[in-house]
């Protein structure tokens, strides 16, 4: 059984309040203050859950740190400027941006380090990593709380982890999808009262997503770039188009897991939805770019370069391994194409390698 202490709790609410919606599930499996997954624990590389981009090589990171400097550049360079990461796990992103950031002095003191981060244990890694003198970084519980001012914004498999109402469709309408206790106390899927005035038409047992969590904090991001100035890139997994279709997981250990079972245990995410996400910058009256496959912006940016500079004169045991973290951020059947990456800035701002067009 799900004897885990968050699925005691969550059996509890549910015997007191009737199913939840996935949203709140994955609220509470993530977010529990005393049992969610990310408030508890450092679930990132090989002795975690999973590895997100920064982990797996240096060279992710400074190429992320250069296009900031440029879009800082194209933004007129403002000063101060907020350098803003959603969800920085360990810090490893933010160390390799600031170590790029450091060949350019005037970035480097226009540039604030502003984290937003609900946990307590990946604040504590990202003090280690970032805590060389000369760098103050301020955290924040939430994007709201980032001071005023333009902006350089960076989330990194971020808007993956924000809640998700998910519905079904039963006959004619759309039914939002719970999660209740069988006979078994077991977590298990149902149908709630909960529905859609408007839906796309689909077959009978469809599964639809929809994302406000996302959907209004990109609104928010996007207001703030309009009104400050500023620049925000997303890189993560998911659909440059929306469609009908359940993409709910769960990792743990670096496999797939059910996300019913052993709640605060594993990572619970779902794909994100880009069309939506620019839906909502460009009604804010933003300008999006993308997204783009996370290979072609990569290689446009010049990875494959970067790679033959890192190799040098090394030996073949690191040329090997620069291979093999180029390969798996850029090669399609790794994290080339599932993952994209979408930049939102003010209308007339074109960044590069967006501004190229398709490569």
């Amino acid at each position: 059984m799900n004897d885990t202490p968050l699925g005691q709790k969550l059996r509890r609410l549910i015997a007191a309040n009737g199913p939840m919606s996935v949203s709140e599930y994955m609220a509470h499996c993530l977010g529990d203050a005393a049992h969610g997954y990310y408030t508890t624990r450092d679930p990132f590389g090989a002795g975690g859950d999973f590895t997100t981009a920064p982990e797996v090589s240096q060279m992710f990171g400074e190429i992320v740190g250069a296009w900031l400097i440029e879009a800082w550049r194209l933004s007129g360079s403002p000063d101060p400027v907020a350098l803003v990461e959603l969800g920085p796990g360990r810090g490893t992103l933010m160390a390799d941006i600031l170590r790029v950031a450091a060949r350019v002095p005037g970035f480097r003191r226009a540039a604030s380090v502003q984290l937003v981060e609900t946990s307590p244990t990946l604040r504590k890694h990202q003090a280690d990593v970032l805590g060389a003198p000369g760098i103050d970084v301020q955290w924040h519980e939430a994007f709201g709380d980032v001071p005023g001012g333009p902006l350089l914004l960076l989330a990194n498999e971020f808007f993956d982890a924000l809640p998700i109402r998910q519905f079904v469709r039963i006959g004619a309408t759309w039914r939002e999808r719970v999660i209740g206790l069988d006979d078994e106390e077991r977590f298990a899927f149902g149908i709630g009262a909960g529905r859609l005035d408007h839906g796309p038409a689909a077959p009978n047992g469809s599964i639809l997503e929809l994302r406000p969590a996302a959907d209004a904090l990109m609104t928010e991001m996007a207001r703030r770039i309009v009104e400050h100035g500023g620049t925000a890139l997303i890189v993560d997994y998911g659909h440059a188009d929306a469609g009908i279709g359940e993409t709910l997981q769960a990792v743990a250990r670096h496999a797939y897991a059910d996300p019913l079972e052993a709640p605060g245990e594993a990572d619970i995410t779902a794909h994100v939805d880009f069309a939506a996400l620019a839906r909502a910058a460009e009604a804010a009256g933003a300008a999006t770019h993308g997204p783009m496959p996370q290979g072609e912006f990569l290689v446009a940016l010049g990875i494959a370069a970067r790679a033959e500079r890192l190799a040098g004169d090394a030996n073949e045991a690191t040329r090997h391994t620069l291979r093999t973290a180029l390969e798996r951020l850029i090669a399609p059947h790794q994290m080339g194409i599932l993952f994209k990456v979408m930049a939102v800035t003010r209308p007339g701002v074109a960044p590069p390698p967006f501004a190229f067009g398709r490569i």
